[in-house]
């Protein structure tokens, strides 16, 4: 059958669905089911379903569609949530079958959706090293939809005028500008949380889910989100999206009826009785740890307003694992990018990354680790072999550790042990990574400072930033903004950081997009930003090829990334004079060469005749 147009789902009860028939007047009545459909020829073939109404708990349940199977249901002590579990042969083929609700004196029935698999989704491909992902804050982005800003069964109203409110950025900003994006040499967006945060306040930032299911509809639909994915898969653009299984919005549904007692860590939500996450990163690997810590940096809230989930319940994790395939299939997704990573329970993200894989063999999920620590970032990277033992899925982590090697290598006078000495020393890290180049490498997040402020507003650093990240080995990742100099303080402030991008709004005096306003250097940088990641979208040899760096010398430092066919060079002069190649000291990757080539202007010299500016950075093809 084709696909049902019912898939673009209202989310109360089935996309396509609906509960129908009564035989007395105390019949059940049934608000959800989640996943609001499924698909044919999954990998994995048993589905659970969690449906809530009105006591339901107790429900028998009856199926006759081929290939499909009832295996048993499950409950929570609230009697409103009864948990199905269907079995769906291989052979099973997509249409709607009727599940049937039975109690002793009434009868509910359920449709749902089994929709046919597109062609190719098990092989799709991830994104990966000949990428580069352009983040986006999706509320400060651009406006492409302002009837959407504020909308009658959401909480928070926009207001642009308050750095914490909702600015009324949305998918369709995101949409409109696909062009921009591509034409800056972008291959994949990661956008922040786009799912609902009904939250009554600061729920622009998208991190406390109030319904996993559902696209909040300030930013658009869920049928919008799909029309997105699949505009930016046109232009040769993917999308990542980013998850949360480590947390929730105290605004969530759930917290109205919660199924169980330990569906949340903590012993009681309504009375305070749950204790704060410490931080301690540290706890999976560390051998002497106390069971105290480990339990504290697991099961501890972020804030009042982020409920933690239990993901040792079993109904629990595997509501999270189902919702993230559930995502992956329906949006057409190129990878995930999992917040806040570590904090979730361990044993969880085992299994949450196994499904993910098995289903998706060629996928790729990067998760948060937020530290300098590259023997932690690598505790996580799939393949690790960990002492204790504990084995991950996920093939990339976010390389922070080299993100603070960047910065304050760039940021730090040179002396014996700061300045590009630190950034020298950060790639030894790579001994400790399973797989270094399928780190996502980056300048700068929605969490941090601006790239630009943090190197004190320096156009010459700030271009060596741009050029590391654009030829160093990984999957470079670049923060919106950031290409036309955005600013912020150097303290942390989240509602300055993620600022609108110029032009995004109708009535903005300037207009980055089209470059209107923008001041030369700002202009410069974004020319500058646009000629690295579009030339290094076709160049193998910065996506796989060898790297070797030589010890910076009086604050020159000169990397390679070298195959049989291409050698790049990247000199970095971050002293306050001209400096020349030291050739002979370079030798064992030069050879015989003896050319040049400037990537930025496409300007050629002989190597002898080579000069490095002062406080700037070239990036040289090398013949």
């Amino acid at each position: 059958m084709s696909k049902p147009s019912g898939l673009l789902f209202t989310l109360f009860l089935a996309i396509s669905g609906s509960c129908q028939g009564a035989v007395s007047s105390s019949v059940p009545s049934i608000s959800k089911v989640e996943p609001p459909f499924w698909w044919t020829r999954m990998a994995e073939p048993n589905l659970q379903l969690m449906v809530y109404g009105q006591d339901l708990a107790d429900a028998r349940v009856h199926v006759e569609y081929p290939g499909v199977t009832v295996t048993g249901t499950e409950r929570e002590q609230n009697p409103n949530y009864l948990f199905i579990n269907l079995n769906i042969a291989t052979s099973t083929q997509p249409g709607t079958l009727t599940l049937e609700l039975r109690g002793d004196d009434w009868r509910q029935s359920i449709d749902y959706v089994l929709a046919p698999r597109r062609s190719g989704s098990a092989e799709r491909q991830g994104f990966d090293s000949s990428d580069t992902i352009y983040l986006i804050t999706p509320d400060r982005f651009a406006n492409g939809e302002p009837a959407n800003d504020s909308t009658a069964d959401t909480k928070e109203e926009a207001d642009r005028t308050d750095p914490n409110g909702r600015h009324g950025g949305d998918i369709a900003g995101m949409q409109v500008h696909l062009d921009y994006i591509a034409d800056m040499g972008f291959t994949q967006i990661w956008p922040n949380p786009l799912i609902e945060n009904d939250q009554p306040q600061y729920s622009y930032h998208g991190y406390s889910a109030t319904d996993f299911y559902r696209i909040d509809p300030r930013y658009g639909s869920n049928a919008s989100f799909k029309a997105f994915v699949a505009a930016a898969k046109e232009k040769g653009i993917g999308v990542i999206q980013d998850m949360v299984p480590n947390h929730i919005g105290d605004g969530h549904w759930w917290l109205a009826d919660l199924p169980s007692g330990d569906w949340l860590n903590g012993k009681g939500i309504e009375t305070g009785e749950y204790e704060y996450t410490n931080h301690a990163r540290t706890v999976h690997m560390d051998p002497y740890a106390s069971h105290k810590d480990h339990q504290l940096f697991t099961d501890g809230w972020f804030v009042d307003s982020m409920p933690d989930p239990n993901q040792r319940n079993p109904r629990m994790a595997n509501y999270l694992i189902q919702n993230a395939i559930w995502w992956v299939e329906y949006a057409d997704l190129s990878g995930i990018r999992v917040d806040t990573y570590a904090y979730s329970d361990a044993d969880f993200l085992t299994n949450w990354s196994a499904r993910l894989m098995q289903e998706y063999p060629n996928f790729n999920i990067v998760g948060e680790e937020w530290t300098r620590q590259a023997a932690l970032v690598a505790y996580w990277q799939a393949g690790n072999k960990n002492r204790n033992g504990y084995i991950s899925h996920v093939p990339s982590m976010m390389d922070f550790p080299l993100l603070y090697g960047l910065r304050d290598g760039l940021e730090k006078p040179e002396t014996w042990s700061t300045g590009l000495v630190t950034l020298y020393e950060s790639l030894a890290n790579d001994v400790l990574y399973p797989d270094p180049n399928n780190l996502v490498i980056l300048g700068g997040n929605h969490d941090m400072s601006r790239l630009y402020s943090q190197l004190d507003e320096d156009l010459g650093k700030f271009r060596m930033a741009v050029a590391y990240i654009a030829t160093m080995r990984g999957i470079p990742q670049f923060y919106y903004g950031d290409e036309i100099l955005a600013k912020s303080p150097k303290r942390r402030d989240d509602g300055v950081v993620r600022s609108d991008f110029p032009g995004g709004w109708a009535g903005d005096k300037v207009n980055a997009f089209t470059g209107k306003g923008l001041s030369i250097e700002q202009k410069q940088a974004q020319q500058f930003v646009r000629t690295l990641f579009n030339w290094r979208k076709d160049k193998e040899v910065l996506h796989n090829g060898e790297l070797t760096h030589f010890a910076p010398i009086d604050g020159l430092y000169v990397y390679f990334r070298y195959d049989e066919k291409d050698t790049v060079m990247v000199a970095i002069n971050k002293s306050d004079r001209p400096r020349e190649l030291p050739l002979t000291h370079l030798s064992e990757i030069l050879g015989g060469k003896s050319t040049a080539t400037d990537i930025t202007n496409g300007q050629s010299n002989t190597l002898n005749e080579l000069v490095i500016p002062p406080g700037d950075v070239l990036v040289t093809e090398i013949f």
